[in-house]
């Protein structure tokens, strides 16, 4: 009798076993080979969509190809690992749910796991979101040099979690992305160094413009500098009649990061150009008056003329 059950028992797995093989294996292998060809038709898709991008970026003069490339190379990395964690994750549950797993407690337990480690790990997640819509953004990239919660340098990583910056002393400082409040990008696209240019108020104020101007354009003409210069001189005229000096504001356009450079040599020329025309430039000095009824120093001269 116990023969008879144990035969039934195994014609019946024999039979289920049979219809599995027939009708859940082919699903199950077609759904792998459906897979691998979705990620590599998405792989191809991203592949694409990054050469465009590339050859856009290239036709903005303004714009560094090579920081832009390694720009879009880290968003699609991110996107196309994105899609294929989730893809494999769908799969396999369907693959469980084939061959007889009860996949609802995995997943009411992948659920409080996540919800736990949500908890635990909040910062990070934010620091991640943060860096993706960072680079997303275009917001700032490495090479820049940028002022991030007060502190100024040059970017020299930026990661998903974490930007680095180096400041002038050699000083590297780690920002978590979440934690950037204020940042301030001083080399996109192009940048500018402002003069306030201050002259004694006796000079011609229209002369010292036409001095200036000159030495902006004979900057631009110099071979080692034209490169370096977007755009002449821009002249605002007389800004400020400051304590000493009259104040004349200027201001030139550059390539990214090249603003300190045509700055400085540009206040050197005009140095130059200001002692040959005799133009002072004027440093802080008091006057002192004493009245015309005291008189000191007619007094004094007075004295001594009698004497």
């Amino acid at each position: 009798m116990l023969d008879f059950f144990d035969k039934d028992l195994l014609a019946e797995q024999a039979i289920k076993i049979q219809k599995w093989l027939i009708f859940e294996l082919p699903v199950i292998l077609i759904l792998l080979i459906a897979v691998i060809v979705t990620i590599k038709l998405i792989r191809l898709a991203i592949n694409k969509l990054k050469k465009t991008m590339i050859r856009r970026a290239e036709k903005n003069i303004h714009v560094d190809t090579q920081e832009t490339e390694k720009r879009i190379n880290t968003l699609i990395g991110i996107i196309y690992g994105i899609i294929k964690v989730v893809l494999i994750m769908i799969v396999v549950m369907i693959i469980l749910q084939k061959i007889g797993v009860n996949i609802a407690p995995i997943l009411a337990s992948a659920g409080i796991i996540g919800l736990a480690v949500g908890f635990g790990a909040q910062e990070l997640v934010r620091d991640v979101i943060s860096g993706f819509f960072l680079l997303l953004e275009n917001q700032i990239r490495t090479g820049d040099v940028g002022i991030i919660n007060g502190t100024g340098g040059l970017v020299e990583k930026i990661e998903l979690r974490t930007l680095t910056l180096r400041d002038f002393a050699g000083v590297v400082h780690v920002f978590q992305n979440g934690k950037i409040n204020t940042l301030s990008n001083m080399t996109k696209e192009w940048s500018a160094m402002v003069f306030d240019i201050g002259v004694a108020y006796k000079e011609d104020v229209n002369q010292v413009i036409d001095i200036m101007r000159q030495t902006g354009l004979e900057l631009q003409n110099d071979p080692e500098f034209k490169d370096k210069i977007i755009e002449p001189i821009e002249i605002m005229g007389l800004d400020n009649f400051a304590d000493s000096a009259l104040v004349i504001k200027a201001r030139f356009k550059t390539k990214p990061i090249m603003q300190w450079a045509v700055g400085r040599e540009y206040r050197k020329r005009l140095k130059v150009a200001f002692d040959k025309n005799n133009i002072e430039i004027p440093f802080p000095h008091t006057t002192v008056y004493w009245g015309e009824k005291i008189a000191p120093l007619h007094l004094q001269m007075d004295k001594e003329n009698q004497q």
